[in-house]
């Protein structure tokens, strides 16, 4: 079928018409939330982007697979490998299993995704029941001369990788400038051969709650390994969309490349599609920042900054 649909793809950086790989089948992986909190405006934003992706292309004709993750496991406190597991400090916190946490917030997403009318995924996999997988990407990606061991965490071998690939062709960044921002961040000194290198298997330290066995070491995967292990479970070594929003153009997105590249060969993705931020007062809102409206408080008006309730109908418009 010819298609009339054009959309902006990230990686070239310029719009292209949508043709699929497999026509009529679509295969689309769309960034999920993590589930440690309640979930707020800036969560609205993707689900409802891509929810307007996915029923349009349906509305074309086209049979859509579309797989969009839950991240319960891996997410430290920081982007760049440290800190706490984001689920297992709020299960600290609040004297509960990390799974508690997990399944709590899960329901409260699903809660406000419905009353967005968002559609549910055609499959909505959990990053915690796909910890074999993701061990196959990593020893992968280590067979083949990208990754190395050090104290019983496995790290992604940038320098390596980028003798043969380029990293940073997502993110429009060079391997210098990368080098450059990461030298800024002082954790793992001395288990990575590069500070830039990022985590594909994290040994768990003794306090650690979230920890499987692995060849390596008792731990967990990096927060990059989830999709790339689960968006070619699911959609293939190669599939037509990755989604999500502009704050996961780099790292996450741009280690999922690396990490497809290193370990098949090839690239997995044809169309990188990103939607914009939300901001308060001129900062992302997010759940780090501590500056977020929920959209329960939306929903109720219950929130300072909130003259009246709005309905999930208006904020699917706006």
């Amino acid at each position: 079928m010819d298609s009339k649909l054009v959309i902006y793809n990230t990686l070239t950086r310029q719009k292209e018409r949508f043709e699929p790989l497999h026509s009529p089948n679509v295969g689309m992986y769309v960034c999920g939330p993590t589930v440690y909190g309640d979930p707020h405006l800036g969560h609205a934003r993707p689900a409802i982007t891509f929810d307007l992706v996915f029923r349009y292309l349906k509305h074309l004709g086209y049979k859509v697979r579309y797989v969009r993750n839950i991240t319960d496991v891996g997410h430290l406190e920081h982007d760049a490998d440290e800190g706490e597991d984001k689920i297992a400090k709020k299960a600290r916190l609040e004297q509960l299993e990390p799974m508690e946490i997990a399944q709590y917030y899960t329901n409260r997403y699903h809660a406000a995704m419905d009353a967005l009318g968002v559609l549910r995924p055609s499959i909505e996999p959990h990053a915690s029941g796909h910890i074999i997988e993701q061990q196959q990407l990593v020893q992968q990606i280590i067979d083949n001369g990208f990754a190395y061991e050090s104290n019983g965490s496995i790290y992604f071998d940038i320098e390596a990788y980028n003798k043969k690939f380029k990293y940073g062709i997502l993110s429009g960044r060079s391997l210098e400038n990368i080098k450059d921002a990461s030298r800024d961040n002082l954790d793992g000194v001395g288990e990575k051969k590069n500070q830039a290198d990022f985590a594909l298997w994290k040994k768990a330290q003794p306090e650690h709650i979230m920890r499987w066995p692995s060849p390596w070491s008792d731990g967990f995967p990096g927060w990059h390994c989830e999709c790339t292990a689960m968006g070619r479970k699911y959609l293939g070594e190669e599939f037509d969309i990755h989604g999500g929003g502009m704050d996961l153009v780099f790292p996450h997105h741009e280690c999922e490349i690396a990490q497809a590249q290193a370990s098949m060969g090839h690239p997995a993705v044809k169309y990188w599609m990103h939607n914009n931020m939300l901001t308060i007062n001129g900062q992302k809102m997010g759940k780090s920042y501590n500056n977020f409206i929920t959209l329960e408080q939306f929903f109720t008006g219950n929130h300072p900054l909130l003259e009246k309730a709005y309905s999930p109908m208006t904020i699917r418009f706006f």
